[in-house]
Parts: C-alpha cells; sequence; structure tokens
C-alpha cells in the first residue's frame, strides 16, 4: 500500500498495511496487540532501525563513525539491536551506562555525557572504563579525584559549549549561556590543568542541538564545531582521538515537514573528514544521533474505549494518551500544538471519514493525542496508531500521572 493510501498527514514511507490494517515488522497491528495481551503499547520495528542505519552509511562517507544516543529510546532491546549497527553509544545516566554495557559492546565504544553528573556515577563511569564527557571544572576535579583514590587512569573529552548555535533546531544545546558543557573561551585554561591531572585527554565533545531537517544549517554546525575543535587543540596535553560532532539530524514529525535531505551533509563531510584529519591525526570522526535512528520506528498503539460526540464533534476517548506519549500531546517542547501522523490503524483506506479528536483517559484537556484532525470513522474497540514515536516517548512522559497503568514495548 502506497503512502498516500494511509494518510496524507503521514509522512513516514517505513510502513504498509494488508487488508486495510497497519503491518508493523510484517504483522498486523491486532496481532501484535493480542501477542503484548493489552493496550497501550510501543512498537519498534528493528528493520527499520536497520533500514535508517544503512541509509546514513550509504550517504556519509567511510570515514565518519555512528553512535546511537540511547536517550532517544533506552529500552534494553533497542539498545541491543542498536550495539551491533554502530560503533559507538553515548550515553546521559548511569542507569544508561549500564543498558549500554550490557548490549555487549565494547566499553571503549560508550560516553557518557550530561550535566550534574554524580559523584557515584562518575566513580561509575571511571570503574567502566567508558569515555567522560567533561562538563566543567569541578566535575573534572571530580574525576580527578576518583583516578587518584583508585589508580585508574579515565579518559576524558570536554564538551564544548561553542559559541554559536544550531539555527532552526527544535531543541538548543549550545550558544550563549548554557548549562551544557564548557564555554569555548574557557576551554584552553581547563586543558592546560589538564596535563597536571591522572586523567587522559580524548577528545571533543560539540553537540549544537537537535531536531533541525534543514541540511545547510547542519552543514554548518559542522563546519564550525570542526573549525572550533581544531583551533581547541593547540591547548589539549595529548592528540584527539575522538571529535564527536553531535547530531541534530531531524525527522518529520508535522504536516509539510519533509524528511532530512542526507546529500549535502554527505557532500560536505567528504571534505570535511580529510581537512580533520589532516589537523588531527589519527582522530575519529562521530556523528552522535539518537532521534533519527530511533524516532521513525517506533509507533504507539491504543484502543478507543468511548465514542463521544459534543456539540457537533466527534472524540475518540482511548486508553492511552499524554501520560504515555507526552510529545505527541504536544507538551514537550511545542509553542504551537501540532498533530503527529495518527491513523486508525484497522481501518486504513477507508472511504468514510471524519473529523475527530483522539483524546485519552485522564481528566485534563491536555491528554490530546490528535486535536480535529480527519481520520476514517472509527469505532469502540478500534485500533489508533501514533507514527513517529520511537524517540522520546516513554521515557519522556508522566507515567505517574493520574495513576493509571504504563504501556507495553515490544520490538519486533
Amino acid at each position: 500500500m502506497t503512502l498516500d493510501a494511509f494518510s496524507q498527514h503521514c509522512p513516514s514511507p517505513y510502513f504498509d498495511a494488508r487488508d486495510g490494517e497497519l503491518l508493523i515488522g510484517g504483522r498486523t497491528a491486532s496481532k501484535i496487540v493480542e501477542h503484548a495481551g493489552r493496550t497501550p503499547l510501543y512498537v519498534y520495528d528493528r528493520a527499520v532501525m536497520s533500514r535508517k542505519v544503512s541509509e546514513l552509511r550509504t550517504a556519509l562517507p567511510a570515514g565518519v563513525e555512528l553512535h546511537y544516543a540511547i536517550k532517544a529510546n533506552p529500552m534494553p532491546e533497542v539498545v541491543r539491536h542498536f550495539a551491533t549497527l554502530v560503533d559507538g553509544l553515548d550515553v546521559a545516566s548511569a542507569a544508561e551506562m549500564r543498558v549500554a554495557l550490557a548490549s555487549g559492546i565494547d566499553p571503549g565504544e560508550v560516553s557518557f555525557a550530561g550535566p550534574g553528573k554524580a559523584p557515584e556515577e562518575l566513580a561509575e563511569a571511571v570503574a567502566a572504563g567508558i569515555v567522560i564527557n567533561v562538563e566543567s571544572s569541578l566535575e573534572l576535579a571530580r574525576i580527578a579525584e576518583i583516578a587518584t583514590q583508585t589508580g585508574a587512569r579515565p579518559r576524558v573529552a570536554v564538551r564544548v559549549n561553542p559559541d554559536f548555535e544550531l539555527k532552526s533546531s527544535g531543541m538548543k544545546m549550545a550558544g550563549g549561556p548554557k548549562q551544557f558543557g564548557v564555554d569555548a573561551e574557557q576551554v584552553p585554561a581547563m586543558l592546560h590543568d589538564m596535563a597536571r591531572l591522572p586523567v587522559e585527554f580524548w577528545g571533543f565533545h560539540i553537540f549544537s542541538g537537535s531536531q533541525n531537517l534543514r541540511p545547510e544549517v547542519l552543514v554548518d554546525a559542522q563546519q564550525k564545531s570542526a573549525d572550533l575543535a581544531i583551533d581547541l587543540a593547540r591547548h589539549a596535553p595529548g592528540p584527539v582521538r575522538l571529535l564527536n560532532l553531535g547530531g541534530g539530524f531531524g525527522i518529520p514529525y508535522f504536516p509539510g515537514e519533509k524528511p532530512l535531505d542526507l546529500t549535502p551533509i554527505g557532500a560536505n563531510l567528504r571534505d570535511l573528514v580529510p581537512r580533520i584529519h589532516a589537523a588531527l591525526p589519527g582522530s575519529r570522526v562521530v556523528l552522535e544521533l539518537g532521534r533519527y535512528l530511533v524516532g521513525e520506528s517506533g509507533v504507539y498503539l491504543c484502543r478507543v474505549r468511548d465514542r463521544k460526540v459534543s456539540r457537533g464533534h466527534v472524540f475518540l476517548v482511548t486508553d492511552g494518551g499524554m501520560h504515555h506519549h507526552l510529545a505527541a500531546s504536544g507538551n514537550f517542547g511545542q509553542v504551537l500544538r501540532k498533530n503527529y501522523p495518527v491513523l486508525v490503524a484497522n481501518r486504513i483506506g477507508q472511504e468514510s471519514r471524519e473529523v475527530a479528536s483522539v483524546v485519552g483517559p485522564l481528566c485534563t484537556p491536555l491528554d490530546l493525542l490528535a486535536d480535529r484532525m480527519e481520520l476514517s470513522i472509527a469505532q469502540v474497540g478500534d485500533l489508533i496508531a501514533v507514527f513517529q514515536s520511537g524517540a522520546y516517548g516513554l521515557t519522556a512522559s508522566p507515567l505517574g500521572f493520574l495513576s493509571h497503568p504504563p504501556p507495553v514495548e515490544l520490538v519486533v
């Protein structure tokens, strides 16, 4: 079935249908729900994850390594799958670090970023032998103290807060005052201090922002990040072994958005990587991607419990909602609420359609999965599918709100 047969609203080319029902991993939505035993549930398709990595490998030069940022989706089975596909894993907590290490990946290919790491998290990271992305002078001092106490020599990279930002990003994480990383102008002094500490300098981590669909903006940020790293390397106490240029690659969520064009990004990196290697011999160039790799692999399925008409408007009341999928409700970073791609999963291609809102069981008007959206006419018992749900879904949602049961998670 073609994309148009799903809905003009759905931007995903990764799913198909059979006999009017959504297929995920080659299985119908109803069969997946039957296997899960209940709704709501998140379903992640391994084939889509693999295809995303393959598409990137094809578009980017061989000298670029790919890391999966676990924060996008830390489900252990998802992480284990990516561990077989990518070159490294990036974590943002000790719990994510344990998931990464349990995946079987070499600890040396795991890095740990994030402000305010707890001393016990740092100690665990040092013991594991992963790369720690340093976010402040105090954090560096704590790592050095752990090294002195244990006799270890931890590998550290400096997370740099550059003086530029990733324009047009859904979330800006660099430029200006930020809680992330060390301001670029303060990095030389930190590098000089590092020379007398019992740590091993490993490189730089420069992550400017996320969810960007404009390739020219990403190209500009990568060029500026490389120039900054080359300049800062003059002050480093050792060679740059790892240069993490961040990510920022976005996926289309809303009407009118188009998939990111990788062609200009690949062309830029084909010129940029040799220049980096010439200036920083032996360095490994990394792109850190989360949402881009896993976001389109996920579908959130919930079941219609009630169909209500209020003053002429149809509400489909489901057993899912914002407590499971905060992002789809519009309450996770959206300024003006827009609908994620949503379908009636067991009525695809149905000619009879209506404008309806999909809501959850919570006692708040914020519990909204689709607002006044054209859908196939749904009845009680039908399944609602929310696409683009593989990243920042379950773990980014207020699961405890109003004490409803959590959803199931499955990988197919």
